[in-house]
């Protein structure tokens, strides 16, 4: 004889779940509130990306071969001086002068809250320093924060500039010679 269709499931319902960019990259646990009220904490997924899709079994609506499912979509905030480069994270630090010269060590700030970063004496603009492991989780391990150095020069400093006036600078090349001019 003919068998009869299953019982229809209930629809799903579709969620869209706002999370920050540091939790995105920590992979904090999400609170996500259903239409039925019911309260949820969702575990991110490795290697979480803007609109990623999450089913969450039997939290639809119901019908008479029981419930659909819950599809939360993953929207990633963007932020303010992160960006997100696969499972790395840059950012532009902004280091005095006399930092860069000299070497300092200078608070981070990372998805995990700030750390000490060693910079090297003699470090110039657009140097690229590696904080390992403070990128986001990724399906093959963490990825590192890569932190670009912006010396930053002082607008309106008398002395610095009187300094660079006076300062002969014999032996300090061409920084352009590479390019051609």
């Amino acid at each position: 004889g003919r068998r009869s269709a299953p019982p229809q499931k209930g629809a799903d319902a579709a969620y869209r779940l706002p999370v920050s960019f540091e939790d995105a990259a920590a992979l904090k646990p999400q609170r996500v509130t259903l239409s039925s009220g019911k309260t949820i904490d969702i575990k991110l997924p490795k290697g979480v990306e803007e609109g990623k899709k999450i089913r969450l079994a039997g939290q639809g609506q119901p019908g008479p071969g029981g419930n659909g499912d819950a599809i939360v979509t993953i929207a990633i905030q963007p932020h303010r001086f992160f960006t997100r480069e696969g499972d790395n994270i840059r950012l532009d630090l902004p280091v005095r002068l006399d930092e860069a010269v000299l070497g300092a060590k200078v608070k981070v700030p990372t998805v995990d809250g700030p750390v000490m970063l060693s910079v090297p004496a003699g470090s110039s603009s657009a140097k690229v320093l590696r904080l390992k492991g403070k990128g986001f989780h990724g399906k093959s391990g963490r990825g590192d924060q890569l932190v670009t150095l912006m010396v930053d020069v002082p607008a309106g400093d008398a002395e610095l500039k009187s300094f660079v006036e006076g300062w002969n600078g014999k032996g300090k090349g061409n920084p352009r010679a590479a390019l051609g001019v």
